[in-house]
């Protein structure tokens, strides 16, 4: 696996766990929590999370929840492309993701400063996604899922999804490769097209996924395999969270996707000596 990552002009190190902080600019992600409306409160959540350890900032207009609603394409091009040029302008040159699975957004997002594609849909929902991150010459984050948010959770039955999953990112990686795309990091997709305990088998065999020699980000923040298996809400998993992340890194993982990064970046630091590669 390469040691390095070059996000923006940003030389990120793979062999160090890092933290990518979720910026929702939405009206109805799953955990209300999370919410930025206004410019004053993403500029405060972009600062508070890089003051906190944040190395990554994922800005995402679509929520992607289980039954979330469609957000039209002009809007969802609106939503990430003012919050990126609005951080930007604030915090200068950092590492920026747009969290999307259109290719437009993709290419407009990049155009306004976003340096890495992080897609949902792995290329499914948009077959101009793959050439556009080509082109663009932005790393992508390849995650795994089927059907569409309003459908996923419809779509869970697999034959041996450890399998299925190895032979998807196989091929991904290739047409990826194909296309131009020279920096790629793995996603399992932890609560797509997944059921809570197919989550924690994932969880458990994230070490399998190493044979690709790609970083992997895991994306487990206060998701229903935290909250449902403690008969909680989303607002009430941070605890479950942070022990979930803990596993993660020990397991592999290269990059935490999280929307608490004071915790995350603590489980980092926490257990330096055990992931030095």
């Amino acid at each position: 696996m390469r040691k390095t990552l070059l996000i923006g002009s940003q030389i990120f190190d793979v062999e160090q766990v890092g933290v990518m902080g979720i910026l929702n600019i939405t009206p109805d992600s799953f955990w209300e929590g999370s919410r930025l409306q206004t410019e004053k409160n993403i500029i405060e959540q972009a600062q508070k999370m890089i003051g906190e350890g944040a190395q990554i900032l994922d800005v995402g207009g679509y929520s992607t929840r289980p039954n979330a609603a469609d957000v039209p394409e002009n809007e969802e091009i609106s939503r990430v492309t003012e919050a990126i040029k609005l951080v930007r302008k604030e915090i200068g040159n950092f590492p920026i993701s747009v969290d999307t699975f259109r290719s437009s957004v993709a290419e407009e997002a990049v155009k306004a400063g976003a340096n890495l594609i992080n897609d949902i849909s792995g290329g499914e929902l948009d077959s101009k996604m793959f050439e556009t991150a080509g082109r663009l010459g932005v790393p992508y984050i390849l995650m795994h899922s089927r059907g569409t948010p309003q459908t996923m959770q419809q779509m869970t039955d697999y034959e041996d999804i450890i399998l299925e999953m190895i032979d998807y990112f196989q091929e991904k990686i290739f047409q990826l490769r194909a296309s131009g795309v020279k920096d790629i990091i793995l996603d399992l997709g932890f609560g797509f097209a997944k059921t809570v305990e197919q989550n924690y088998l994932l969880l458990e065999k994230l070490p399998l996924f190493q044979i690709f020699e790609l970083p992997m980000l895991v994306g487990i923040s206060r998701k229903s395999m935290v909250w449902r298996k403690l008969g909680i809400t989303p607002s009430e998993a941070l605890n479950g969270t942070t022990a979930l992340n803990a596993l993660a890194v020990r397991n592999g993982a290269n990059l935490l996707r999280v929307h608490d990064v004071r915790e995350a970046v603590e489980v980092v630091n926490l257990l330096k000596k055990h992931i030095e590669k």
